[in-house]
């Protein structure tokens, strides 16, 4: 018996259009540019479909299309698909850009929320706690000096800062902060909430984009 049961939110009817779709609609990686007007084409084909409102599929459109994964596949030369993959019309400059300030507004917004939690939490007094615990560990024994002065230049660690929002994009190397020392990778996927990078050794890792240094 097919299952009739309503599908109560954006994320379940992206996944469900993924799957009726998926020459149109992915969901891992870059999206695809959709067609101007795709919503109608969506109303049309789903018309008969009891599972889909008119109301929720517009409001997962919106959710689709003003997610990071989609604004960055809006470059130039791409062409917008339609319900069944068939492209039809380049990217225009005007779209473009209007995605990459809306890419740069969600970014900035994002980081600015996460920067003022991590104010609250300091000023509670957790980032000072966890400092105090640190110092309460066994000092060690001082070290005697090297017999040979060592060379400047070897001995200064690396500087790396943390990256900044707006200055993510696919494909770009990085550092991820795992352990002691940062570790390069690469970036594969961008979403609101963190990013998908690939290690030297092949290994896909998801992390928060506080633990990028560049």
């Amino acid at each position: 018996m097919e299952n009739t049961e309503k599908l109560k939110n954006s994320k379940e009817i992206v996944a469900y259009l993924v799957e009726k779709f998926p020459a149109c609609f992915i969901a891992e990686g870059e999206a695809k540019p959709l067609k101007i007007g795709i919503f109608q084409d969506l109303a049309e084909r789903l018309a008969d479909d009891d599972r889909v409102s008119k109301t929720m599929l517009r409001s997962a459109l919106r959710q689709y299309t003003s997610s990071w994964r989609y604004l960055h596949g809006l470059k130039a030369g791409q062409a917008r698909v339609d319900l069944d993959g068939n492209p039809g019309d380049l990217l225009t400059e005007e779209h473009i850009e209007h995605a990459k300030q809306a890419l740069k507004e969600s970014k900035d917004r994002v980081f600015a929320n996460r920067r003022n939690k991590d104010d609250k939490k300091e000023s509670k007094g957790e980032v000072k706690a966890d400092a105090a615990g640190k110092r309460e560990e066994k000092p060690k024994k001082p070290r005697r000096p090297a017999p040979r002065k060592p060379d400047a230049a070897a001995a200064a660690p690396k500087q790396y800062r943390q990256a900044q929002a707006g200055e993510l994009k696919v494909e770009q190397a990085v550092n991820v902060v795992l352990g002691k020392s940062p570790v390069p990778a690469t970036i594969k996927e961008i979403t609101k909430d963190d990013v998908q990078v690939q290690l030297q050794t092949g290994m896909m890792l998801r992390v928060k984009f506080e633990h990028l240094v560049l």
